[in-house]
């Protein structure tokens, strides 16, 4: 399948800057800036750690699949995204085995990534993002 490491652990708050201080004061995280990602309804904090990385999600309105979230179950973990070599050979690994997923092939995500998600019926509960640089991309930043 390709697994290369965990990406990022996103975490859905109603409002990323009244929840930066504890992440920059309290665990000492430098956020890498913002980002606004149109089709998921969300803007977007990066936090490195090590290798890795926290997302801060803060939906756009009221219609984002993450305020949805948020209203169902609170602020707090969001979903794991997992690095791999090539998320739509991930995905037709996963439709074989018959996972149920939410998206059939990649589409844009923050950070210069390509993204789909896996449904949490397929696992347990835990929303799984799959993600792999864009094209032209590596590691968030473009080639030269």
């Amino acid at each position: 399948m390709g697994i290369k490491k965990i990406d990022h652990i996103g975490i859905a708050v109603k409002d990323i800057n009244s929840v930066l201080g504890f992440y920059a004061e309290a665990l000492g995280l430098e956020n890498l800036g913002y980002e606004v990602v149109e089709d998921q309804g969300v803007r977007v904090a990066f936090l490195p750690v090590g290798e890795s990385r926290l997302e801060l999600l803060e939906p756009l309105d009221d219609n984002s699949p993450v305020a949805k979230f948020i209203a169902k179950r609170g602020e707090g973990i969001h979903h794991i995204c997992l690095d791999v070599e090539d998320v739509s050979e991930t995905l037709g690994e996963m439709k074989q085995r018959g996972l149920q997923l939410i998206d059939q092939s990649p589409r844009p995500g923050a950070h210069h990534k390509e993204v789909a998600f896996v449904h949490p019926k397929a696992s347990s509960g835990v929303l799984i993002e799959l993600s792999q640089d864009a094209p032209g991309y590596k590691d968030g930043h473009k080639l030269d």
